[in-house]
């Protein structure tokens, strides 16, 4: 059997005018990640990377704390099969339509729109995007000019079929991607309807990795949002 971890990115930016960094947090994040590898003497035969900035920020990070301690870590290959989807894109297209139909969507944005203390905001946002991004799976609101959910599902499972068909039967592979990309390995692992591999998304902690086993046959969950690594409270972020 061959072992793929899949690494959700550290904390990014959120809120900010741009998202797609790391935090300090983040790159905190990442550096323990790669510190509790070196220690576990952790080895892996093939690194894949999404395209985003945090995405390979993370890879980055973590390579760098492998190559400090002598260590040897394969040099990431970027694969744009694993971006995440388009949220950005939902929000800024989808938000409007649902602000014309929908009281609750309202109430939610004026909220966020009035929030001063910055954690308030934050939970309002999250609220706010999560109700989206949920009525945009489910179909209701419909973006004909972005990636659906479907898309985006069929379009990461090919990249993790790819990636396992080339990783010879024992070896080890690690992907730093993002929430959504879990989601679609929770699904494939174990059969999820669209709608439930989305709620799996909102599980993920930033920096966590996940682990699954996998043969031509078989793709197996063995551990789920992990992050022993992150032994710091201040370092247990979702968002």
């Amino acid at each position: 059997m061959g072992r793929l971890l899949l690494i959700r990115h550290g904390q990014a930016s959120f809120l900010d005018e741009n998202y797609d960094k790391l935090s300090a947090t983040g790159e905190a994040q990442a550096l323990r990640l790669g510190q509790y590898w070196v220690r576990q003497k952790m080895v892996f035969d093939r690194v894949c990377s999404g395209p985003r900035v945090r995405q390979r920020d993370t890879a980055r990070i973590v390579a760098k704390v492998y190559r400090d301690a002598g260590l040897s870590f394969p040099e990431p290959v970027v694969m744009q099969g694993f971006d995440e989807y388009q949220g950005d894109a939902v929000l800024e297209k989808g938000l409007p339509l649902l602000l014309e139909s929908n009281n609750e969507i309202r109430e939610l944005h004026r909220a966020f729109q009035e929030s001063i203390n910055p954690g308030q905001r934050l939970a309002n946002f999250e609220k706010m995007f999560q109700m989206l991004i949920t009525k945009w799976v489910e179909g209701e609101v419909v973006l004909p000019t972005v990636e659906s959910w479907t898309e985006f599902c069929a379009r990461v499972d090919r990249g993790l079929t790819q990636c396992m068909s080339t990783n010879g039967r024992g070896q080890q592979l690690a992907i730093f991607c993002s929430g959504g990309l879990l989601g679609v390995a929770m699904r494939r692992a174990f059969h999820l309807s669209l709608q439930d591999a989305l709620r799996a998304t909102w599980m993920v902690r930033n920096c966590s990795y996940s682990e699954f086993l996998f043969s031509n046959a078989h793709f197996t969950l063995s551990s789920f949002n992990a992050f022993p690594h992150l032994d710091d409270i201040s370092l247990l972020t979702y968002r």
